[in-house]
């Protein structure tokens, strides 16, 4: 078997060397990633695709607005106790801070007036520019309205989805709690507590 020289030996222990230290600079700089983001500011920006028993009421102001048919539609979903409601809650994540922000996935709760209505996931890599960069995140929400609202009328059910997003399509009335994760090598580290995201830019801190 042919023994290295040392010079050979020189390389390829600094080239191992090299890699420990390319490796370990990646993970710092993927940990780092996710308490940059925790420092960014968020808010809700905008509220797209609102649809209750698929219909679409984005653009409808109240109920006398709807057409015979979207009416009858709906009063058939109340009745059968089944009445989706969807939206897409877009999040505007901006970085002021001097290094890239990025998040692996996003656990969120949605709470409308204080109260907690549902929960879900997204899993979607997503990163901010540092020095006041900007990114969009859309979250694509799914509740019962029958179950969340058990009790009350077809126009009180109806009347919640119309008036959701408020002016201008901005959600006055949402509240949204977020727990972001980054995979740092293969193993998840997830952001200790919930960043409480509303209408208005507020820090994660």
């Amino acid at each position: 078997m042919r023994r290295l020289s040392p010079k050979m030996m020189f390389k390829s222990l600094f080239l191992l060397i090299s890699l420990i230290i390319i490796g370990s600079c990646n993970i710092l700089e993927q940990a780092s990633e996710l308490q940059t983001f925790s420092r960014c500011e968020f808010r809700l920006k905008s509220v797209q695709n609102i649809r209750l028993a698929g219909v679409s009421v984005q653009q409808i102001n109240q109920v006398s607005d709807l057409t015979l048919m979207e009416m009858a539609r709906l009063t058939t979903a109340f009745v059968s106790k089944d009445m989706p409601f969807k939206l897409t809650l877009n999040v505007e994540v901006q970085n002021p801070n001097q290094s890239k922000a990025a998040l692996n996935k996003l656990e969120w709760i949605l709470y409308i007036d204080d109260i907690e209505m549902t929960n879900g996931l997204l899993s979607k890599r997503i990163e901010i520019a540092p020095h006041g960069g900007l990114a969009v995140m859309p979250v694509s929400i799914g509740v019962d309205l029958f179950d969340v609202l058990s009790g009350e009328s077809a126009d009180a059910v109806i009347n919640f989805a119309l008036n959701l997003a408020g002016a201008g399509n901005k959600p006055t009335r949402i509240m949204l709690k977020a727990k972001p994760t980054i995979y740092v090598g293969t193993k998840p580290i997830t952001y200790p507590g919930y960043i409480k995201i509303e209408n208005e830019f507020t820090s994660g801190h």
